[in-house]
């Protein structure tokens, strides 16, 4: 273990009393579902040795460790994005914290722009597979040849697809597609992406699950699709209203990752 991994999990360890589960990465808009752990502890980002700051609005900047119905958890709101200038291998700095936490499941999400028409904002969409499109690597340099054959979960993926079946939650499946940002995609990269088969456009999430799955945890992930992304929509894109959609479908959002705490992580352990 690199000296500044153990001292940010040492810093860690000496200010929490549980042992997590699972760890959940919230994005913009979805850092709200922390606020729901009981008997919790908050660690800002910002105290802990080497870890990378997040700069967006609207991310917190906090490790959150509590039980959500019984469940240890640990949450991260407010990641750190490459666009934000860090190299590629600091944006997966905190999956290297959960593994090093021993906690075995990831889920990982994020807001997204909807690049199939199918797909309307407010829709959360299961992840099925990506597309690196940030020509980088959180493993360059170090760990090499991880296998990505089934970098989500197909067993987890399946359950959750039952699972909100059952509940009623309106659940999509599709790829993601992710780029280095900070611009929004033009209408022509739009059309790339759908030949490509992409069905949601994100500029985070791809770093966490590259390391995610070379440090062996079983991940899966939700998108949050707040947008149609450009040239399927006529109107201007902006990172409030990105906000401000991720909001408006908290209820379903909670309910459904609470579900999956609940009823699929602990059906695992």
């Amino acid at each position: 273990m690199q000296p500044e991994l153990k001292k940010a999990i040492d810093y860690i360890k000496e200010r929490i009393d549980i042992q997590a589960r699972a760890a959940l990465i919230l994005g913009s808009g979805l850092g709200d579902f922390a606020d729901t752990f009981d008997d919790s502890v908050r660690i800002a980002t910002s105290d802990i040795p080497g870890y990378p700051r997040s700069t967006v609005e609207g991310h917190k900047g906090f490790l959150v460790f509590g039980r959500h119905k019984g469940v240890p958890l640990m949450a991260v709101q407010g990641r750190t994005h490459f666009y934000e200038g860090y190299e590629i291998s600091r944006v997966s700095f905190v999956v290297e914290i959960i593994a090093g936490l021993g906690i075995p499941h990831l889920l990982v999400t994020n807001a997204a722009g909807s690049v199939n028409p199918r797909f309307k904002p407010g829709d959360l969409m299961l992840i099925d597979d990506h597309v690196n499109f940030l020509f980088d690597n959180p493993l360059r340099g170090s760990a090499r040849f991880t296998d990505m054959s089934n970098p989500y979960s197909s067993e987890l993926t399946s359950d959750i697809e039952h699972l909100a079946l059952n509940r009623g939650i309106p659940l999509r499946r599709g790829v993601l597609w992710v780029s280095s940002g900070p611009a929004y995609e033009s209408a022509a990269e739009v059309a790339m992406i759908r030949k490509m088969g992409g069905d949601a456009a994100s500029m985070s999430t791809v770093p966490e699950v590259i390391m995610a799955n070379t440090l062996g945890l079983k991940t899966v992930g939700i998108s949050c699709l707040t947008n149609y992304a450009t040239g399927i929509s006529t109107e201007k894109l902006t990172h409030e209203e990105v906000t401000i959609t991720a909001k408006k479908v908290k209820e379903s959002f909670i309910s459904l990752v609470s579900n999956i705490v609940t009823e699929i992580f602990t059906a695992q352990i």
